[in-house]
């Protein structure tokens, strides 16, 4: 376990992308509620001309509204977790300043594509994820953000059978994309898999 001195080093910062409809929310919402009786964390949202994802965790109730902070990125949003993160890190700075116990800050990336990918100056962890219903040949594309992120989630298997997708054969495919590196198979909206998630924050981001 990594054992992580938040005077040195701050929060953890960890980054979730993913592509549109691919659960990213429903995981926010989901380590809020496992995880904010027990440490400190905020939340920031990416959204490229809206602040919705943030407006709806702020009526979900999963943390005081101050503690949610929306952002509206403009363009393409990989550019705001990477080439340019400025508006992140200033919303970080902010979380910062008015909550100096914060151990954890989720900063979830606006709906992207398989090359997206955080800038360190940004995150210390990265989550990326994927769901069934996008297709069983996502993993075999094995790009940067399949290959290179710390943790993969591979959400909604439940809808396997429905979208004629071989869960056995696809998670073969995401072992051998993986190449040792962590994963997640689950369900963000039936809280299946965040408990393993949650551990993994713990256990490799020392909070």
């Amino acid at each position: 376990m990594c054992i992580r001195d938040r005077n040195i080093n701050g929060p953890l910062k960890v980054g979730i992308g993913g592509g549109i409809g691919t659960g990213k929310t429903s995981l926010t919402e989901a380590l809020c509620r496992h995880l904010s009786n027990r440490i400190s964390m905020a939340v920031i949202s990416n959204d490229i001309y809206t602040t919705e994802d943030a407006e709806y965790l702020m009526r979900a109730q999963v943390l005081p509204m101050e503690r949610i902070k929306g952002v509206e990125t403009g363009g393409c949003p990989h550019t705001a977790i990477r080439e340019d993160c400025s508006i992140n890190l200033l919303a970080v700075d902010e979380m910062k300043n008015k909550f100096p116990d914060l151990e954890l800050i989720l900063i979830e990336s606006g709906g992207d594509n398989l090359a997206a990918t955080f800038s360190p100056e940004l995150v210390d962890l990265t989550i990326y994820m994927i769901d069934v219903a996008q297709g069983a040949d996502i993993p075999r594309k094995k790009a940067p953000a399949i290959k290179k992120s710390d943790l993969l989630v591979v959400n909604k298997v439940d809808l396997a059978p429905h979208v004629d997708v071989n869960i056995d054969q696809m998670e073969e495919d995401v072992k051998e994309a993986r190449n040792g590196l962590p994963y997640v198979f689950g369900e963000m909206k039936n809280n299946n898999g965040i408990e393993k998630i949650s551990d993994f924050l713990i256990s490799q981001g020392g909070i």
